[in-house]
């Protein structure tokens, strides 16, 4: 045990005081061209303009310009933190859910000072969101958390409750709208779409909604979906109607429909994952990790191709920007990141990060050589390392 007159540091291990110390460390990277926030980061969402909107936990909702780094308040502060974000641009509205169980709604078109409306139905904390439409009028899903689990479809004309569903025994992490079940062509649904959902319990359930009526497909209550050992964080569908799914288990995984929902692709972590996207024409899959890692992967054979490592705390959302040639991400260190996704940028990357390892090996070999600590072989190193410097 470590000790230390620091009141900070008391009670404190070894270990606890060492991931202190990296992390003071870390954070003074600027890889990512961080943009900095007053608070944690909770949720993410891309606008086309090359911005993006964030939650914090500090209650607040900002826009930040990626080119820029402008950061701008767009709603006065709600009593709790934020966890979760949707845009209906039927409404133009920005809807945020919130700790303290209520949906908060921003018009996109006034000022930071509009008194927000909230909506009311959840028991605890809302988890996520998503805005679509059902006969040309405008709905919101929201997924309820913590002791709640239920799913509450919203008619955003009137604020009135269409459905509340439950079915998962656990909170409510994220749902997705199968494409397969939209109009062809259509990013939106008419008169019904089927969602698929995800929890705090393994099981992946599917759901029919429709204005009139909503309720979970015989096959999901006979045969949920099982690919994960524990907890799903986030759902993905790509352009061929499979899933992609991150998981507390530690894997991303790729979920064919026409097999069944068999995992043909499993991404292995080394700690829980948050979240996953997918740049498909790029061919390479995106996620976030608990580690403080963003990784990039190549779909067709599964392998790492980057790892971009910035952050100096848990990454908590993705969101691909540019045309999907670039991701942002966010984290609780209170810091927006973007990274690049085309081939040379990644191998740039790479290549800067080694060279800033060698440097940290040559500070810290030079130090042992002026105290006379160094063997020959590391003298020699050393000599090497200094040479290639100077090329």
């Amino acid at each position: 045990m470590s000790k230390s007159n620091d009141a900070g540091h008391f009670f404190q291990t070894s270990d606890a005081l060492a991931t202190i110390e990296r992390k003071a460390a870390k954070a003074k990277n600027k890889h990512g061209d961080p943009i900095e926030l007053p608070s944690k980061i909770l949720a993410v969402r891309a606008i086309d303009d090359g911005s993006v909107y964030v939650a914090e936990a500090a209650g607040e909702l900002k826009r930040v310009v990626l080119e820029t780094s402008q950061v701008k308040r767009i709603s006065s502060p709600a009593p709790a933190p934020l966890t979760s974000l949707a845009v209906s641009e039927a409404t133009k509205t920005l809807y945020a859910g919130c700790w303290d169980k209520y949906i908060y709604s921003t018009p996109l078109s006034r000022s930071p000072s509009t008194v927000k409306q909230r909506l009311a139905g959840h028991t605890d904390f809302v988890k996520c969101l998503a805005a679509t439409s059902l006969n040309g009028q405008p709905i919101l899903l929201s997924g309820g958390g913590g002791a709640d689990a239920v799913i509450i479809v919203w008619d955003l004309g009137t604020g009135k409750q269409l459905h509340k569903l439950r079915g998962h025994t656990k909170a409510l992490q994220d749902f997705a709208i199968d494409p397969f079940s939209l109009p062809e062509g259509s990013a939106e649904p008419k008169d019904s779409f089927v969602l698929y959902t995800a929890s705090s319990d393994p099981e992946i359930r599917c759901w029919h909604i429709s204005w009139d009526s909503a309720y979970e497909l015989p096959e999901s209550l006979d045969k949920p979906i099982l690919a994960h050992d524990t907890s799903v964080y986030r759902l993905r569908f790509d352009s061929e109607g499979d899933l992609w799914t991150a998981s507390a288990d530690k894997t991303v995984k790729h979920l064919v429909r026409s097999r069944d929902w068999e995992a043909d692709t499993v991404l292995q972590h080394p700690d829980f994952v948050r979240d996953v996207v997918v740049a498909e024409q790029l061919g390479l899959v995106v996620t976030a990790c608990r580690d403080e890692e963003v990784r990039v992967w190549d779909i067709s054979s599964g392998d790492l191709v980057c790892t971009y490592s910035g952050h100096f705390e848990e990454v908590t959302g993705l969101a691909l920007v540019g045309g999907g040639r670039k991701v942002v991400s966010v984290s609780i260190d209170a810091t927006v990141r973007q990274w690049s996704l085309e081939k040379q940028e990644m191998a740039r990357y790479l290549e800067e990060l080694k060279r800033e390892e060698d440097g940290d090996d040559v500070e810290e070999m030079v130090e042992k050589s002026e105290g006379g600590m160094l063997t020959a072989e590391e003298e020699a190193e050393l000599a090497e390392l200094m040479d290639d410097d100077d090329d």
